[in-house]
């Protein structure tokens, strides 16, 4: 059913197109009401504007907190039109329906982004704002509420339809759900300091729907919070190239928070495959890097996703386009890079800006049947300082960066995870396989085929340092490292069979090191 715009109750905090809706409306002989700002606005656009005091017969009070909680404007929103006692109601008390409400509210989050003090942010939570979206959706068979500004030009005619004032009313509650959400996890997670709250609301906005999931069977899309602590994978900037998939995004996320581990070091490259990386490499230039990362496992990168911690530049962008990949993170990238790239239109190539902190707070969250798991996201960094030397041979100062190196990439590496490497790059990854033993053998197995590729006389094991990411529940797995060629280990340590790792890496003539924490990703 159509329904003719009377009068509209006009309330908002973001005035963006206000007073082009204003004087759409009023064109069509609708009545303006409005409150403090608002009305300012339109009258000073030349608009003739009824005081929301005047409608109730009350005035505004405590500094502006009460306004709109009242029977008039309620009574006016809520009542069913074809109701007769609604309608005696209305008649008695003398309360004029209201056919459209615009409401945007308070700015919390911007609020809390800017810093404010504690009184200012409890100030922006709006109360009479959400009150009037919730009525007027309530009661949409009759009343159209408007809460985004994009969709002022829908109501500028004076009319709605039943179908419009449907979806008006599933975005208007998604509006004021949202925004509660937001309130409730300052509350507890700011002003509280809980990380896992008793309730955890959740408030996400659709940034893009997607081709399909990880399947072509599977729907998916690209949801971001209300309020973005820091940005990541979801804000970069992508340049060319078509559409990111699901899997581009979960690769391209891996790529760029391993990455960010070294985004105070030297130039790094980072090559991913299915979320795990392939190779990764430190040099005096990105060229370099990219070439020791791409030697790693050259079979693995084609259509990877490569992540890199400096701008690009031509020589490491002319090496990228040497085989197909998928995707290109950078932080920029100057304009010879981007010429290279632009010769390649399947690839995509995104700039992130700042990369993200990796010690960072937060939440990681992931359904399962029935449910939610949630767990503060794994930013424990281990220094050489903090590092055990567990074996009669203490390690080298080569084999210490050897480690640490390894250490940061197998925290990127799906459990059960074997790193070696040497000389800031990695020599061989093992990735999730059902024991450790498997994975260090898998490992030492494609560093010699690479060794066999490059046409290198030994493969980097030799002499390398391996990072396991949980300790070693039998000396087996380190056994497989010593027959590789690793000469220093570094692990968590805490198994029952320590004294027998440690034995058995003494016997070998080994240097280990724990850290007391292990790095699961699953």
């Amino acid at each position: 059913m159509d329904i003719k715009i009377t009068r509209a109750l006009l309330s908002v905090s973001d005035k963006t197109g206000i007073v082009e809706l204003g004087q759409a409306l009023a064109a069509q002989g609708v009545e303006l009401v409005s409150t403090g700002g608002t009305a300012t606005a339109l009258r000073n656009a030349g608009l003739t504007v009824r005081d929301i005091s005047d409608l109730t017969g009350f005035p505004e009070m405590m500094d502006g907190r009460v306004k709109t909680l009242h029977p008039k404007v309620h009574g006016g929103l809520l009542s069913v039109r074809n109701n007769p006692e609604h309608q005696a109601s209305m008649a008695e008390h003398d309360i004029a329906p209201i056919d459209l409400v615009v409401v945007n509210l308070y700015p919390f989050a911007q609020t809390v982004a800017k810093g404010a003090d504690r009184d200012e942010i409890i100030e922006n939570i709006d109360i009479g704002g959400p009150s009037m979206v919730r009525s007027a959706a309530k009661n949409h068979e009759s009343v159209a509420i408007v809460t985004d500004p994009a969709d002022y030009a829908l109501v500028m005619g004076g009319t709605t339809t039943l179908d419009q004032r449907r979806k008006f009313a599933a975005k208007a509650y998604a509006a004021t759900a949202a925004y509660d959400a937001g309130i409730a996890r300052w509350f507890a997670t700011v002003d509280q300091g809980e990380t896992l709250p008793e309730t955890l609301p959740l408030a996400l906005v659709k940034q893009a729907d997607l081709r399909y999931g990880e399947n072509p069977h599977q729907s998916a899309a690209l949801y971001v919070p209300q309020r973005v602590v820091g940005d990541g994978i979801a804000q970069a900037r992508q340049l060319q190239g078509k559409e990111l998939s699901y899997n581009n995004y979960n690769d391209a996320d891996a790529a760029l928070e391993l990455v960010s581990e070294f985004r105070d070091g030297p130039p790094t490259v980072v090559i991913v495959k299915h979320a795990n990386p392939c190779g990764v490499a430190s040099g005096a230039t990105l060229a370099e890097a990219y070439a020791a990362a791409f030697a790693c496992d050259t079979v693995s990168a084609f259509g990877g996703i490569i992540a890199v911690n400096r701008p690009l530049d031509r020589a490491t962008a002319e090496a990228i386009s040497g085989i197909f990949t998928e995707v290109v993170c950078a932080p920029d990238a100057d304009d010879e890079a981007r010429a290279i790239f632009a010769a390649k239109k399947n690839l995509r190539l995104l700039l992130t800006g700042e990369l993200p902190d990796p010690a960072r707070g937060g939440l990681m969250l992931k359904s399962i049947a029935g449910g939610m798991l949630a767990q503060s996201r794994d930013n424990g960094i281990v220094t050489r300082d903090q590092l055990k030397v567990v074996t009669q041979r203490q390690p080298t100062e080569q084999e210490l960066a050897d480690c640490l190196f390894a250490w940061t990439v197998a925290k990127h590496v799906k459990s059960n995870a074997i790193v070696y490497a040497k000389d800031g790059s990695t020599a061989g990854i093992g990735a999730g396989q059902m024991n450790r033993l498997e994975s260090a053998r898998i490992a030492a197995w494609k560093a010699k085929d690479a060794a066999d590729k490059a046409g290198w006389a030994t493969p980097r094991t030799i002499g390398s340092a391996v990072a396991s990411d949980a300790f070693f529940p039998f000396a087996d797995g380190l056994l497989a490292a010593v027959e590789a060629g690793a000469t220093a280990v570094i692990q968590p340590g805490g198994s029952i069979r320590d004294d027998e790792v440690i034995a058995a890496a003494d016997e070998a003539g080994l240097a280990m090191v724990f850290t007391g924490m292990r790095h699961f990703r699953h």
